[in-house]
């Protein structure tokens, strides 16, 4: 199992907070909100935390060797 430090809360308001090792990530209202709170009731942890760093936009791209390989970046 992978923690990679994300956490959610729900609110009253029906807004759900997603935060990223103890710093507020971002703000899910609305449709976005019930869609996130039905999916991640159903996803084991592993599958909750890939969703919730694809909704932060906070995940690898699969491009990070490419990157390192780079001219600029040695």
């Amino acid at each position: 199992m992978t923690d990679l430090g994300f956490r959610y809360s729900a609110r009253k308001s029906g807004e759900v907070v997603i935060s990223h090792r103890g710093r507020q990530a971002t703000v899910l209202r609305g449709a976005d909100a019930a869609a996130f709170l039905a999916e991640a009731a159903t996803m084991d942890e592993d599958a909750r935390q890939q969703e919730m760093a694809r909704l932060t936009g906070n995940y690898r791209r699969g491009n990070e060797r490419d990157a390192r390989n780079h001219p600029r970046n040695r």
